[in-house]
């Protein structure tokens, strides 16, 4: 089932492990770069499905969820409705896939996590929970987002100092060589707490809790502008000193433009605020908030042609092969959610120009999403295909 692997940005987590030699590092002197031998695949196809899955496939569920959120906010309510029970689904599957990996396949979460192509993927399950409870307000539900928000906080807390601390910890290499787009999830999945934080403070289950969740988005939107603002020097150095491949170019450096959005996004949330103990903090960070808004949505609006570019070099010019890969999520939800963070931030801050390109974009991010689902279950039907015929090939 290949259409669940890892692909640690677009590359199989294990390339290159089962080279004879192992490529140099500058850990010291004449010292190897190491890279995990690849874990012997369990027998089974569901078995093997688990073991195997992509840890960064709750962005299938970011990209559901934000398509969902965007039709709502433009008043298509049919298919925000529709949508929504896809995510439901995906998120309620993609659980249970992830616990029976971390209970069955613990030494393959292990790998993933130390592998600083992948590790950063499992931000995924944060931003992705997020996203649900996010829509899930927007449906009336607010007790049921804050426990979301709540789950997707702990995990968050837990992947922020464990996830570093695994990747240098294990490596005894230079790390810039492996940072990909995959790392912005960092960013995304601290936006995404943000803008929890901010959509169920006025409904929360305790009044110092409503009191005090403005100030936490306030601080949680603070800290992912900073993480982006490190990580996307080191990306760009990265690609601008490091020879990169059609394979290493993939659909996560993307989530560039999707940080920014998400940024934009959170930052109209901090602005919605209208709780009297928060408004003053609010009110004094208003002009910063939104100025720096504008640009980060400027900077995120530059990166689309950029990144247009660059996949037409991967897929045109290098003749990658144009297949279903579990990160292609990661264009869907950048294009869904530069929908709501403009129509957002237009509705917020008067910026009228910005509402209009979100009335536009909304179809960009329905129809990547269709496209990206589609390709999804033709994968999964090859994949059915073939397993019938190596069973008849088997019985013959």
């Amino acid at each position: 089932m290949s259409w669940l692997r890892e692909s640690g940005g677009g590359q199989p987590a294990a390339a290159g492990a089962s080279s004879g030699t192992p490529p140099r590092g500058a850990d010291g002197p004449g010292l190897p770069r190491v890279r995990a031998q690849p874990l012997p695949e369990p027998k089974g196809l569901m078995r093997r499905a688990i073991a195997t899955l992509d840890p960064g496939y709750f962005a299938w569920v970011m990209a559901t969820g934000i398509v969902s959120i965007g039709t709502d906010l433009l008043g298509d309510h049919l298919i925000s409705q529709v949508v929504l029970g896809v995510t439901v689904a995906a998120f309620v599957g993609l659980v249970l896939a992830y616990a029976a990996r971390l209970l069955w396949f613990g030494s393959f979460v292990r790998q993933s996590a130390a592998d600083p192509t992948t590790a950063m993927a499992y931000f995924t399950v944060v931003a992705g929970t997020d996203v649900l409870a996010v829509r899930l307000v927007l449906a009336g539900h607010p007790l049921v987002a804050f426990a979301l928000g709540a789950c997707a906080a702990a995990v968050w807390v837990g992947l922020t100092y464990a996830l570093p601390w695994s990747i240098v910890a294990a490596a005894r290499r230079p790390v810039l060589g492996e940072i990909n787009g995959t790392w912005l999830v960092w960013v995304v999945a601290t936006q995404s707490l943000s803008i929890v934080a901010a959509a169920v403070a006025p409904s929360a289950p305790a009044t110092w809790l409503r009191a005090e969740l403005p100030a936490v988005a306030v601080c949680l939107w603070g800290l992912g502008v900073m993480l982006y603002l490190v990580l996307i020097v080191i990306i760009f150095l990265r690609l601008l000193v490091i020879a990169v491949t059609p394979a290493e170019m993939g659909p996560a450096y993307w989530i560039a433009m999707g940080a920014t959005a998400i940024s934009v996004r959170a930052a109209a949330g901090i602005l919605a605020v209208h709780d009297p103990h928060a408004t003053t903090l609010v009110a004094a960070m208003r002009p910063f908030v939104v100025g720096l808004s504008v640009v980060l949505w400027a900077f995120g609006t530059w990166w689309i042609p950029l990144l247009v570019l660059l996949g037409i070099w991967r897929y045109v010019l290098r003749r990658y092969p144009r297949t279903y890969e579990p990160r292609l999520w990661n264009v869907v939800f950048p294009l869904g959610m530069y929908t709501v963070a403009s129509f957002s931030l237009g509705q917020i801050a008067g910026l009228g120009f910005m509402a209009s390109v979100a009335r536009i974009w909304v179809w960009v991010g329905v129809a990547a999403w269709v496209a990206v689902l589609f390709l999804m279950g033709g994968a999964l039907a090859r994949s059915l295909v073939e397993r019938r015929h190596s069973q008849e090939k088997m019985i013959v």
